[in-house]
């Protein structure tokens, strides 16, 4: 501060730096029971150095610039977990031998733990390669679906990211081993809710969930470098293709329940052109649409 009348200068600044931690907020595909995915668990891993803050009260030295700005907030890292860390190894060799050898992706695949985001009655199974039911009628997808439509989204560490269909939450944590700029929309109540509780307390905090129509995707925090649809839809929501940065992606199956669906790859070019491409025949559950509050 510069006093005018006695023409010296004054410097003082306290600085109270205190970490914090991202927090998160809130269209599954179709009706059914409910069952409750596998219990939620805290990381195992004790929290990353430098989140602890710094004795308080510190003053600046001097002719340290009154303006500079705080440090960076430290890097997203993901929990990480040991528990059936060989069941994980072996469903990655898995993955591996249909020919998916992106190191990311299997590291990633290798790291989250699918056996928490599987109902109780399904452990035994929880890192077979296969879908499995998680209630309301959806399903945890296949682990080398997970794995290959994680690839085809080709993420950066500053990726944002759509996904809709939050289902137990499994391909959002997923996706954090990447960026950790992820929102991921589930129109079942129930599951939204859920998911939002068994990332935040499995450690995958940066999350944010919202229960509503997918089909519409998330305005607000658009536009997104990717997106990831885990339900059929019969056609591609326009809206998410305006929702699709230029040169972004989306991943997203097409076809009907009683017919043949197609994963597609939708490009949007640098001018805003879109293509599209077939990829390989599957099956997912259906997109729901409407208000689904009631469940």
């Amino acid at each position: 501060m510069r006093d005018a009348a006695w023409g010296f200068r004054l410097l003082s600044c306290l600085a109270a730096v205190a970490a914090f931690h991202v927090l998160a907020g809130g269209a599954a595909c179709s009706s059914g029971e409910a069952e409750e995915a596998g219990p939620v668990k805290a990381p195992e891993t004790p929290e990353a150095e430098g989140d602890a803050p710094p004795p308080e009260g510190g003053s600046a030295d001097e002719g340290d610039d009154p303006g500079e700005t705080a440090p960076e907030e430290a890097p997203w890292k993901p929990p990480t977990f040991t528990a059936r860390q060989e069941d994980r190894d072996r469903m990655v060799e898995v993955i591996r031998r249909y020919g998916l050898l992106d190191g990311a992706v299997l590291k990633a695949m290798a790291a989250v733990p699918r056996h928490e985001f599987v109902p109780s009655r399904h452990q035994s199974e929880a890192y077979a390669d296969t879908p499995l039911p998680i209630g309301y009628g959806q399903t945890i997808s296949q682990p080398y679906m997970v794995a290959e439509m994680t690839r085809l989204l080709g993420l950066k560490p500053t990726s944002r990211v759509l996904e809709i269909g939050t289902g137990s939450g499994y391909q959002a944590a997923v996706l954090t081993h990447f960026t950790p700029h992820i929102y991921t929309i589930e129109i079942v109540k129930a599951l939204a809710d859920s998911g939002r509780k068994r990332l935040k307390h499995l450690g995958y905090e940066p999350v944010e969930i919202r229960h509503g129509d997918g089909y519409h995707g998330w305005e607000e925090h658009a536009p997104y470098d990717a997106i990831i649809v885990t339900c059929a839809a019969g056609q591609i929501p326009p809206p998410l293709v305006a929702q699709l940065k230029a040169g972004g992606r989306m991943v997203i199956p097409v076809g009907s329940p009683f017919a043949t669906q197609w994963l597609m790859l939708v490009e949007k070019d640098a001018d805003g052109r879109v293509r599209s491409r077939n990829l390989m025949a599957v099956r997912f559950v259906p997109m729901v649409r409407g208000d689904r509050t009631d469940r």
